[in-house]
């Protein structure tokens, strides 16, 4: 990929910025409020609607399944948060937003000017290449991720002033999808840093790393729902339950190995031992 590294290679970026624009912008937006903008503003603008819409549509489905429709089935009515609790959650939540934008809006900047080893299709390196890239720069996300929330715990001057804000809610009947999001603005970019940083440091198709940014929404929507859903070795809610009401335990990510491998791991079925 080296060798296709100039300014014609580079400009299939900048045409898949142009695409996003289009799908997004372009359908809810009239052109002049648009078009006109500088690409790193058209950019943020595209992130910044796509995480207003991916945050309420995937966290009001969720609220809706488990909190209405299926209402007393996989929670007590005691752990289901009060309408109040979600509003101020969303408050946080939106505050933060026009921050979060800015981390993926930079990286596809870098993206574009050839900063990163970001290729543009699959066919470009092959899909068995494609797997193994991808596994790659997971492993580094899953492992950048748990060390940077481990340390926003064990670092005072970082829990206090930056985590603190999402450990308010530390009981399940505060819990829900809306405090996915709901991070003081510097917390939440440096969470996600992981993935800007394997940019780096491993090929990665610019679409799949985009797409996996958003899947941090509805990720992060769905493991503070409280419904454990025990799909081996995933870091489901009921693992992301015991690191609100323990702060010790279950910093991980999508899996639970890296708590595994650094003494973190706390299980859901031991909690519900002792509560018995």
């Amino acid at each position: 990929m080296a060798g296709r590294r100039g300014e014609d290679y580079l400009q299939l970026f900048v045409e898949e910025g142009d695409w996003y624009d289009r799908i997004v912008l372009g359908t809810l937006l009239p052109e002049w409020a648009w078009e006109s903008l500088p690409r790193p503003a058209r950019s943020w603008l595209r992130n910044y609607i796509g995480g207003v819409l991916l945050y309420f549509g995937s966290s009001l489905l969720f609220c809706f399944y488990f909190y209405h429709w299926k209402r007393n089935v996989y929670l007590p009515k005691d752990s289901i948060p009060s309408n109040k609790a979600m509003l101020l959650q969303i408050l946080v939540a939106m505050k933060a937003m026009p921050l979060y934008c800015v981390l993926p809006t930079l990286s596809e900047y870098m993206v574009q000017k050839g900063w990163t080893r970001c290729f543009s299709a699959i066919s470009d390196v092959g899909w068995v290449l494609y797997i193994f890239y991808i596994s790659i720069y997971l492993v580094i996300c899953e492992f950048g991720i748990y060390w940077m929330h481990r340390e926003l715990h064990d670092i005072k001057p970082l829990y206090k002033y930056l985590h603190a804000t999402h450990h308010i809610y530390n009981k399940q009947n505060t819990l829900s999808p809306f405090a996915g999001l709901a991070f003081h603005p510097l917390d939440g970019i440096l969470q996600a840093l992981p993935h800007v940083i394997a940019l780096f440091l491993v090929p990665t198709q610019l679409m799949t790393h985009m797409v996996l940014l958003f899947c941090e929404g509805v990720w992060t929507a769905n493991i503070h729902d409280c419904v454990h859903g025990d799909v081996w070795p995933v870091m489901g809610a009921g693992y992301h339950t015991i690191h609100h009401t323990t702060y010790r335990h279950n910093y991980g990510h999508y899996t639970i190995w890296m708590d595994w491998m650094f003494g973190t791991l706390r299980y859901p079925e031991e909690d519900m031992k002792k509560a018995n």
